[in-house]
């Protein structure tokens, strides 16, 4: 016998990590499609979420990933789970192990059984992979698997979008150094603009997309040098782009690391990549070949992802030297009368022709006489 079906507004999404970058665009899509919303972190702030949804809608709790009993008390009545957890550089107690290998399991187990779990993985996961990132990554779909293999699990590229930690950071660093010293210049990725991987997610809860690994990349393959210059010429400023080979990245990351963490963390985000960063920066980070045959990806899913050249510039016009509202660069060209009734001279561009309003309608010698 089919039970009664239920509207998203009868339906309760648990979104761990929902306060950061990737949250941000998937907690206002749920909300938009009308499922009531639970934003767990670390640190909740419930008056931020309050504009992505009606009154009572979105809410923020506290939980942590570390503790079992805080993951079950998010996940009580819960009808799907998202995770969306996930650290770049460890510090304290937040380790990759902890984080991306062991909370997955945690959330697995602590869910009700036919709940949704779906899950954000990274593109680079790889259990042999010579970064511990990469590993834990891996590490974290597959005890997840073991517990859910219902699961869905997405692993996309490099994300994009306001608010970003990538391109962001390339004009932050094209602003602060005349020379931009780039390790992995050659590497390639596949920039994802995050509100595209949270379409998918979305769909993951209404429950069409089919379990499984799913590999998210954009529409274009970029090494990072050209994604560096591409950020320069937005941003209308000429650097140097300085190779920097991978041993040497490698001690770097080394020296950079260990500096960050006597300094308490006070070094700008900007300039700290650490050796187990450099290490991800050697590898290609695109779309396999065998999730394109497979289907697995956002073509085969049925979205159209979103180019880096329509959404970025918008949001780094910020960093431009002149600032984002130079007059001069505003200003037009010429005098802008191209509907006046009359010449203003030889400068002032008279042509009522080209003019979409009344002058281009009317003979300048209408307008003149009334007529």
């Amino acid at each position: 016998m089919i039970g009664a079906l239920r509207t998203p507004e009868q339906q309760t999404v648990t979104v761990f990590g929902g306060s950061g970058f990737l949250g941000r665009y998937v907690v206002s899509r749920l909300a938009k499609r009308g499922y009531r919303v639970l934003v767990a972190t670390r640190n909740p702030n419930p008056t931020y979420f309050l504009p992505m949804g009606k009154v009572g809608q979105v809410y923020a709790i506290q939980a942590n990933l570390r503790y079992p009993a805080s993951i079950a008390q998010a996940v009580a009545k819960a009808d799907h789970v998202v995770n969306l957890v996930g650290i770049l550089q460890e510090g304290g107690r937040q380790t990759f192990d902890a984080v991306h290998a062991d909370a997955p399991r945690l959330i697995a187990e602590a869910a009700k059984p036919g709940a949704t779990i779906v899950h954000v993985s990274a593109l680079g996961a790889d259990a042999n992979s010579e970064s511990a990132y990469a590993r834990s990554k891996a590490a974290g779909e597959e005890n997840l698997l073991r517990a859910r293999p219902d699961a869905v699990i997405l692993r996309p590229s490099l994300l994009f979008g306001p608010g970003d930690s990538s391109f962001n950071r390339f004009a932050s660093l094209a602003r602060m150094l005349p020379v931009l010293p780039l390790p992995g210049c050659d590497t390639r990725f596949q920039p994802v603009y995050a509100d595209d991987v949270a379409e998918v997610i979305v769909r993951a809860v209404d429950g069409a997309v089919k379990p499984g690994i799913y590999e998210l990349g954009g529409p274009e393959i970029r090494t990072m040098r050209e994604m560096m210059e591409f950020v320069c010429e937005i941003t209308e400023r000429k650097r140097a782009v300085l190779p920097v080979p991978d041993a040497v990245a490698r001690f770097q990351g080394t020296v950079m690391g260990a500096l960050d963490k006597l300094t308490l963390g006070i070094l700008p985000d900007e300039i700290v990549t650490t050796r187990d960063q450099a290490l991800l920066l050697e590898k290609d980070n695109v779309v396999s070949q065998a999730a394109i045959a497979e289907g697995r990806t956002f073509e085969g899913l049925g979205v159209t992802p979103t180019t880096i050249g329509a959404i970025v510039p918008s949001y780094l016009v910020r960093f431009r030297k002149t600032g984002q509202f130079d007059l001069k660069r505003n200003a037009a060209a010429t005098t802008p009368d191209l509907l006046a009734p009359r010449s203003g001279g030889a400068a002032s561009d008279f042509h009522p022709e080209r003019a979409s309003g009344p002058a281009a309608v009317n003979p300048p010698s209408a307008v003149r006489t009334g007529h």
